[in-house]
């Protein structure tokens, strides 16, 4: 079977790390809050920097077997707010953790802060990814899904089913079933064709943006969805980090 992703794909990740800790009631942004030992961001890095891709064949052999070795290979782009650059180098300092990484200062939104991280890179093509700076839970193997997708198809947008029962709520209070099967959550990453975002992101910021899927699917281009895990939480109150 044909490897989809080209050995010449460049990779990337934009991981958005703005929260502020308000809803968990912290005065530390919960993105550096230690889970296991580990500041919650540095466990999502460290997934990005778990993932396997192809790279170019270096023997005979291995291109027989799979067509091409295999490299930890994802660029990645930490978006944070000018006031949490210090604290972030003082955690990595403490944690001993170095990653080649850049850092790139937020904006007054996410869509400003995903456009900054875009901005950030300079390759005229590939795929990059989106995701939460405290979604610790992502598996590589989820990730690397995505840029598969996202290769064939320009778009990969990870997703769960709903498993409650669901209402809508109309104006005047009532509420209506509906059929959960036609619902999706959705998470993180989202991963996209590079020419693509950025053409998506020349549009200006709307207040129905709540993801880079709906920035992109106004821009015009249709959206792919796969499957992510229930596990794939976002850390946002108390109950989440326990």
């Amino acid at each position: 079977m044909t490897d989809p992703l080209l050995p010449t794909t460049n990779f990337f990740a934009i991981i958005v790390a703005g929260g502020s800790g308000s809803r968990m009631k912290s005065d530390v942004p919960k993105q550096f809050l230690l889970l296991n030992g580990k500041p919650i961001l540095q466990h999502t890095i460290e997934q990005f920097l778990a993932v396997q891709l192809p790279d170019r064949p270096v023997s005979s052999q291995t291109t027989e077997m799979t067509g091409y070795t295999r490299r930890s290979a994802v660029s990645i782009i930490v978006v944070l707010p000018a006031r949490d650059m210090p604290i972030w180098n003082k955690l990595c300092d403490e944690h001993n953790f170095h990653p080649s990484i850049q850092t790139v200062i937020g904006g007054n939104s996410r869509f400003q802060s995903v456009r900054n991280g875009l901005q950030a890179i300079d390759a005229p093509d590939g795929l990059v990814a989106v995701h939460d700076g405290v979604r610790p839970f992502v598996t590589p193997a989820i990730i690397q899904n995505s840029f598969e997708t996202a290769a064939q198809t320009g778009s990969a947008v990870t997703c769960v089913p709903v498993k409650d029962s669901v209402r809508v709520v109309g104006a005047d209070g009532t509420s209506q079933a509906v059929d959960r099967a036609q619902y999706r959550l959705v998470q993180t990453p989202q991963t996209f064709r590079l020419d693509l975002f950025r053409q998506s992101f020349q549009v200006e910021e709307q207040t129905f943006f709540t993801d880079c899927a709906s920035v992109v699917e106004f821009a015009g281009f249709p959206i792919t969805l796969i499957d992510g895990a229930y596990e794939n939480i976002k850390i946002t109150t108390p109950d989440d980090l326990r």
